[in-house]
C-alpha cells in the first residue's frame, strides 16, 4: 500500500513550546501523520477539516487533564474532538471549514516514553499524533479490548505507510 495524498488537505495549525526541539519541523511531522491517518480512515481527508496541535509541557497537559478529565496527572497525548463520528462521516467535501478538534502532546512524557521504547522522539510523537487524530475521528481504545485492538491496528497500518515501526510490536 502506498500513501495517498488528497488534492486538498485538511488544515493543520501547530503551536510548539520551546522545550520541543527547534530543529524538528513539528508542523510538517503533524501533516505527515495526518496523511497517514487519512489513508486508514478516509473521513480524515475531508478538505474542510482543520486540526489544532499543541506541543507543550507536562505541566500544561496535567492542567488540561485535570480541568477536562478530572485526572490530576500528565499524560502523553490528549484529544478534544469537536465533531461526533456521525457528523464527520456526513460532512460534505464542499463548504465552510470545520474544526475536527484539538490535540496536545506533553514533551517530558513523550521524551521519556520514546527513550523507554528505543524510538526517536519524532517517531513517537508521530505515533501519538496519529493516535490523537483517530480519537478525533471517533475511535476509542477505552471502550473494549476489541476497540483497542482495532485502533492499534489502524495506528500500526498508518505508521507503516510512512516507514515507522509497529509501536505495539514485540520488544517495543
Amino acid at each position: 500500500m502506498t500513501l495517498r495524498v488528497p488534492d486538498r488537505e485538511p488544515e493543520v495549525e501547530c503551536e510548539v513550546d520551546p522545550e520541543w526541539d527547534s530543529r524538528t519541523d513539528w508542523e510538517a511531522l503533524s501533516r505527515r501523520a495526518l496523511r497517514a491517518a487519512h489513508n486508514v480512515d478516509p473521513a480524515l481527508a475531508n478538505p474542510r477539516l482543520s486540526v489544532s496541535i499543541l506541543f507543550t509541557s507536562d505541566a500544561e497537559i496535567r492542567a488540561l487533564n485535570r480541568d477536562w478529565r478530572d485526572k490530576d496527572k500528565p499524560t502523553n497525548v490528549l484529544s478534544f474532538p469537536m465533531l461526533e463520528r456521525e457528523e464527520l462521516l456526513a460532512l460534505a467535501a464542499e463548504g465552510p471549514p470545520e474544526l475536527l478538534g484539538d490535540i496536545a502532546l506533553a514533551h517530558e512524557t513523550c521524551a521519556r516514553e520514546a527513550t523507554e521504547k528505543g524510538a526517536s522522539l519524532e517517531d513517537h510523537a508521530t505515533h501519538l499524533v496519529v493516535h490523537g487524530l483517530l480519537h478525533l475521528a471517533g475511535y476509542d481504545h477505552e471502550i473494549s479490548p476489541a476497540d483497542a485492538d482495532a485502533m492499534e491496528a489502524l495506528e500500526t497500518k498508518a505508521l507503516a505507510l510512512i516507514g515507522i515501526a509497529d509501536p505495539y510490536g514485540a520488544g517495543v
